[in-house]
């Protein structure tokens, strides 16, 4: 391979487009989800987004697109994922969407993030995060650094009723994250990771 110079300016991830049999449906799923609104549709996709950018996720259908009922098992694009403020926050939304029945496929503190993934009406994973140190600097460290991610990068799971409670009866955000490390907070059920083994 030839050797390229190393790149000068990095661009900025803008958006997602993904390819759907759904176009509604799924302009739905990511307004209720993401506030997502389209700023423009037309009946080969819609172009979407959540905040001052022109679209962040965009969507396209034709009629040769076909539903892939094996897409777990192929190569591809695992999640897109979505970063709220504090944890606080994320767990509104968990309570938010869990009251119109959209509930998570697993839930892991990574130890960098606290994460809730969801499937949207495709079947893509879309990850809801807060970080837990609220600074992108110190979770890149505790990433790079840490004995605890290098041991489980993937995570430990939780149960974000449980991470509410532990808050309500009091607990600081920062002794929430310490015991959930700890897997205090654990599901009664596991969740799927949606990755074949």
């Amino acid at each position: 391979m030839k050797q390229i110079p190393a790149i000068a300016v990095k661009p900025v991830l803008h958006h997602v487009t993904l390819k759907t049999t759904r176009l509604e449906e799924m302009i739905a799923w990511y307004e209720t989800v993401v506030g997502c609104t389209p700023n423009f549709k037309f009946d080969g996709g819609s172009w979407t987004t959540n905040d001052a950018a022109n679209h962040r996720i965009a969507f396209l259908q034709t009629p040769a697109i076909e539903d892939d009922p094996d897409k777990l098992k192929h190569a591809g694009m695992h999640h897109t994922a979505f970063e709220f403020p504090r944890l606080e926050d994320l767990l509104d939304n968990f309570h938010r969407l869990a009251e119109g029945g959209i509930l998570p496929h697993i839930c892991l503190d990574h130890g960098l993030t606290m994460s809730f993934y969801y499937a949207d009406p495709d079947g893509n994973s879309v990850e809801l995060q807060s970080d837990n140190f609220g600074d992108w600097a110190k979770s890149t460290e505790f990433m790079r650094t840490s004995e605890d991610f290098a041991r489980e990068p993937i995570g430990v799971e939780v149960d974000p009723p449980k991470l509410s409670a532990a808050l309500a009866a009091g607990a600081s955000v920062a002794e929430v994250l310490q015991r959930s490390r700890k897997g205090e907070f654990l599901p009664a059920t596991p969740g799927d990771i949606r990755m074949p083994a």
